[in-house]
């Protein structure tokens, strides 16, 4: 009877970060919905896209112009963070720069990592609203426009916008990170509806200057700014017009070390917020901030204690249809072993990427236990 009810409870505990809660969230969203007040009309307002990046060099020449290329009718400036680069990515800029007055570029020595690299560029930057790009990001051509619009609601204080993984070589770590990032982007619209998006990934985003606290060196910016601007009483929403496109990582190493690093300096954003979780923000927004994160990071520990519950099942002669829900259980699990080993099939490769998921949450988790914190890590390679 224990086996059974740890068993089920252990699923259901599981899966509810990632099925129930959107299927609740939506369901509450059509029933308070609160839209966002966008305008183009007004002038508009002058913008600063910050830039942090690290050995760059492959990337940085075709952000930067990128940026410049942005059809937006206000002033647009772009400051460049080297943050001790030593593959040539200075140069780039520099020679940048010398054609373009609106770039500059800002050395970080020695190098102190993302978040020191933005405070710093804050006090440079002259925009009533700061825009965040990644020094991989490439815009839609409108862009920061769509991202500046949703300001002339009074309530909103910060816009992130639609990140697209693009995988032109079809592995398993590719796929799964795309559709991952379509369910994501899926989640936010609905959060957009009941008041604030819970997280943002930092690469397509903007906030009213006046509004950015300077963060520590392990903060991570991407959840500690849109928390803050929440416990400020204003709103964060999500903008799917604002178009980001960046290649999905392939190698399930860097994946995982990637998603291990982001869960880490997650967990640490949530200790730092807990008066979040508490209602600091309405119990709301509380709800929304366990579903989304804290439980979906820890998901995998009602995984586990499932798995062990349904064995005991197998072995003692549980109920039949509990027995049939643990091998289907174990089912998922060899499939997503599959697409670990390269198996082109849909199934493996989402399978895959959740398993995936799930292993750096519980590890980042071990190193949050631990006391660990990560400030610096190299680009892309996770």
């Amino acid at each position: 009877m224990l086996a059974g009810t740890l068993f089920v409870g252990g699923l259901l505990l599981g899966l509810y970060p990632y099925v129930v809660y959107p299927l609740l969230a939506r369901l509450v969203a059509s029933r308070i919905a609160r839209p966002v007040a966008s305008s183009a009309a007004g002038p508009a307002p002058a913008v600063s896209v910050l830039i942090s990046a690290y050995n760059e060099a492959r990337h940085i020449e075709a952000t930067v112009r990128n940026k410049l290329l942005q059809r937006y009718p206000g002033s647009l400036e772009i400051l460049v963070a080297s943050d001790g680069s030593t593959d040539g990515t200075d140069e780039i800029v520099r020679r940048i720069a010398a054609d373009e007055p609106r770039v500059s570029l800002h050395r970080q020595e020695p190098r102190a990592g993302k978040t020191s690299a933005l405070n710093d560029l804050v006090t440079k930057a002259s925009g009533e609203i700061l825009v965040f790009s990644d020094a991989n990001s490439l815009y839609d051509g409108e862009a920061i426009a769509h991202l500046v619009s949703n300001f002339a609601d009074p309530t909103v204080r910060y816009v992130t916008g639609r990140m697209i993984y693009v995988n032109p070589d079809g592995t398993p770590v590719g796929d799964g990170n795309t559709a991952y990032m379509r369910y994501e982007n899926s989640l936010r619209a609905t959060e957009t509806a009941l008041g604030s998006v819970v997280g943002v990934d930092g690469g397509v985003d903007a906030v009213r200057r006046r509004l950015y606290r300077p963060m520590r060196a392990d903060q991570l910016p991407d959840f500690v700014l849109p928390l803050d601007v929440v416990s400020q009483g204003y709103r964060v929403v999500y903008e799917p017009a604002a178009l980001l496109t960046e290649d999905a990582l392939s190698e399930g190493g860097a994946e995982y070390r990637m998603r291990v690093r982001v869960a880490l300096r997650a967990l640490w954003a949530l200790a730092d917020k807990a008066a979040l979780l508490r209602g600091g923000a309405g119990l709301l927004f509380a709800w929304q901030l366990w579903s989304h994160k804290l439980l979906r990071y820890l998901s995998f520990v009602p995984f586990a204690l499932a798995w062990v519950a349904g064995l005991v099942l197998s072995i003692g002669g549980g109920a039949p249809l509990l027995v049939l829900l643990f091998a289907l259980y174990n089912a998922v699990l060899l499939l997503a072993l599959a697409g670990a080993a390269g198996l082109a099939v849909g199934p493996a490769r989402y399978a895959y990427y959740f398993l995936l998921l799930n292993l750096a949450s519980a590890k980042a988790t071990w190193r949050f236990l631990k006391g660990e914190k990560q400030v610096l890590w190299q680009p892309r390679g996770g």
